[in-house]
């Protein structure tokens, strides 16, 4: 028994074990509509490879594992006066080139007792207080430790700490800073940066149609942050649901930062058949707008395709619809469009509030069978317009195909 006890582990960890490919051919092309500027648009294309294992957990009382992530860009086409679109790398003796590829390898040490699972390594938090973003080529990665706990039936409790971050076009892992982009607002002290985000924060499940959350986030030295969520979904009929998602969050300063920000979201979506409306608000209030970690998606319901309308004090709405092409006979095919319309916005060294606007369209499709399911093709337009920075107009084409190794 005792000889066998190593086979009968290694079983689980091995047996249980599952390992993907996922690859990316991503062309992104933004116009920033300025004639005569040093560099009127981005315009790059490139492919990207990740490689995905999980291994399961070796037999007992406390299950050990291991998980894997490989991520690699290849550039494809880019020239020095198109460079910027986040989809790779600059280079370090030429920073307006990109180069011809990057990347990187995490592994992830996983400890199980019972329902609690401790990770420490490469992460990729889905959390309210971090994002991570993965709207590029490769996913925003992130180093640290992190614990989940599903003991108690329909509660999910994390806690953790991070303490470097690897960026979407990047393969060095380096201290967080927090967003301070457009009219953010934000001033900072000595801390331009920190080596530690810490967060907690549990998900109940009050029924399978309600659940509630609060989460806490804090970039020590920077900001700390209180994340409230609610969300429901409302049966009306065979057919027709009412979903609600309504979030608050509270940011405030940890040290010699100016962080003051409020920001009460709303957004109800009904659906009926293929059809699906949303409408959506958001409201900035304080000293200035939304804080997250720098390259973080910031947890919004207005967070579109190029903006966030995070901004100081911006008060925004938006209109959605969507259709699955399924009610039709035709599985796979999607499309979606949305208008954003942001004012009141602050903006510093000038007079009058900023506005803005967004507009965005999406067409999927995804092959559901023969030798190219799983192929899928989506293309994404916005335009964006505004007083106070760039009027931009983009156009990405994404193809993406998943196959399991294992």
């Amino acid at each position: 028994m005792v000889a066998g006890a190593p086979l009968s582990a290694s079983a689980d960890f091995i047996g249980d074990s599952k390992a993907s490919l996922e690859t990316r051919n991503y062309y992104f092309n933004r116009d920033f509509r300025q004639v005569g500027a040093a560099q009127n648009k981005t315009e790059e294309w490139a492919q990207g490879l990740i490689l995905r294992y999980e291994s399961g957990y070796t037999r007992g009382p406390v299950g050990v594992g291991v998980d894997a992530i490989g991520l690699l860009g290849i550039k494809l086409d880019s020239s020095p006066d198109r460079t910027g679109t986040g989809l790779l790398k600059s280079d370090r003796e030429a920073p307006h080139r990109a180069q011809d590829e990057y990347g990187e390898v995490g592994v992830t040490g996983k400890i199980k007792v019972s329902d609690n699972t401790l990770k420490v390594g490469t992460l990729i938090p889905k959390l309210p207080v971090a994002f991570s973003n993965d709207s590029r080529l490769l996913p925003q990665t992130f180093r640290g430790g992190w614990l989940n706990s599903t003991e108690i039936d329909n509660l999910s409790v994390d806690l953790g700490r991070l303490d470097r971050v690897n960026l979407r076009n990047s393969s060095d892992y380096e201290a967080m800073a927090v967003y301070n982009g457009v009219s953010r607002n934000i001033r900072l002290g000595r801390h331009l940066d920190s080596e530690k985000f810490n967060f907690g924060g549990a998900t109940y499940k009050w029924s399978p149609d309600l659940s509630t959350s609060y989460y806490y986030g804090g970039l020590e030295d920077i900001y700390k942050q209180h994340y409230l969520t609610l969300n429901h979904v409302w049966n009306v009929t065979k057919g027709q649901a009412l979903k609600s998602d309504v979030r608050f969050a509270r940011s405030v300063d940890d040290g010699e930062s100016n962080v003051d920000n409020r920001a009460l979201q709303a957004m109800f979506t009904y659906s009926l058949g293929g059809h699906a409306f949303g409408l959506g608000y958001q409201r900035m209030d304080g000293d200035t707008g939304f804080a997250n970690i720098n390259g973080t998606d910031a947890y919004l319901v207005n967070l579109v395709q190029i903006n966030d309308f995070g901004n100081q004090d911006e008060k925004s709405w938006q209109a959605r619809y969507d259709y699955n092409f399924a009610a039709l006979g035709i599985p796979g095919l999607t499309f979606m469009t949305r208008y954003i319309s942001g004012d009141d916005v602050v903006v510093r060294g000038r007079s009058g509030a900023g506005k803005e606007w967004e507009r965005d369209s999406e067409l999927g499709y995804v092959i559901q069978s023969g030798p190219l399911k799983n192929l899928g093709i989506r293309w994404k337009n916005a335009s964006m317009r505004s007083n106070f920075t760039s009027d931009i107009d983009e156009n990405r084409l994404i193809l993406t195909y998943t196959v399991a190794l294992w």
